[in-house]
């Protein structure tokens, strides 16, 4: 029997659909449409254990825009992982709040979408925070793991603001020391990153929860971590910064006092989550240690 070639590709189709129809909570990365590009290497942090763990490609306007490990039970994110773009650090904030629609339903285009002005479902709540979850906690903030101002265009900084992207900082420490840090580093990879910075942000929690309407709702990050990887780099720069790449990382307390950034090597902060996040000993935040490739032979590399 002869069957029409469109009718043939129609079948095809059905059995193999177009990764850009794939939701926004997704099995793995490994396509750009599930924001491989996000991701150093196209590879997202190895060894991060759970059973309430969302894997969701941050959509927004129809295109990929970053990464985020979600945690349905805390209602928060293990991490968010995003490219740097170069940027004049100006903070946005007259975008609109939004939710993620496919952690409670396969339905719609895969986009986040703005939070209503009136009622929304039972659904989306228990699998994530909402709006209400934070209106009446005065001790903390909306903090940012992809901040608005590591971003540039109009479209990436909107993506920053869904609440599957915040966690609750302190908000002595989310306008203090880690806004400071974010800053810091934005400099940093403005003037001595030559090539594509990768970063990755992300808590740790000790079971601190907000509670509202006597139900446990929303984890209280313990720490705040961060660590960037950035291959191509100014090899003049001076040597304070230099030993600074191809990878560094950070934590800090989310706390009210004791709340300063410490910066150390990525193997150094691994080191640390082993013991404070529920993840294995092969844990590995960047793929192959960040390696980058170097420019002068072996006996010199001591110079560098």
């Amino acid at each position: 029997m002869h069957v029409p070639l469109a009718w043939f590709l129609l079948a095809l189709a059905a059995l193999h659909p177009s990764p850009t129809a794939r939701s926004t909570v997704v099995e793995d990365f490994n396509h750009v449409e599930r924001c491989k590009d996000s991701l150093y290497m196209g590879t997202p942090p190895r060894g991060i254990l759970g059973s309430n763990l969302k894997k969701i490609c941050q959509r927004y306007a129809d295109k990929p825009r970053y990464v985020t490990l979600y945690d349905t039970k805390k209602r928060i994110p293990v991490y968010s992982a995003y490219t740097f773009k170069k940027t004049e650090g100006d903070r946005r904030v007259d975008y609109p709040w939004m939710y993620e629609p496919q952690l409670a339903e396969t339905d719609g285009n895969g986009n986040m979408m703005a939070f209503p002005t009136g009622y929304l479902h039972m659904k989306f709540e228990d699998s994530q925070a909402v709006l209400d979850d934070y209106s009446d906690v005065v001790l903390y903030e909306r903090g940012h793991l992809n901040p608005d101002q590591h971003q540039s265009h109009p479209h990436d900084r909107a993506a920053t603001y869904t609440l599957t992207n915040v966690v609750p900082e302190i908000r002595e420490f989310n306008i203090g020391p880690w806004r400071e840090y974010e800053e810091r580093i934005r400099i940093r990879l403005n003037n001595y990153c030559r090539g594509t910075a990768f970063i990755v942000t992300g808590v740790t929690t000790r079971g601190n929860m907000i509670r509202r309407n006597n139900q446990d709702r929303v984890a209280i990050p313990e720490d705040v971590w961060s660590a960037y990887c950035c291959t191509e780099y100014d090899r003049n720069a001076p040597h304070d910064v230099r030993i600074r790449f191809p990878s560094h990382a950070a934590l800090a307390k989310n706390a009210k006092e004791a709340n300063s950034v410490q910066e150390f090597t990525v193997m150094e902060l691994e080191n640390y989550l082993k013991f404070h996040m529920d993840v294995d000993q092969n844990l590995q935040i960047f793929y192959d240690n960040c390696i980058s490739p170097s420019p002068l032979p072996l006996y010199l590399h001591h110079t560098i």
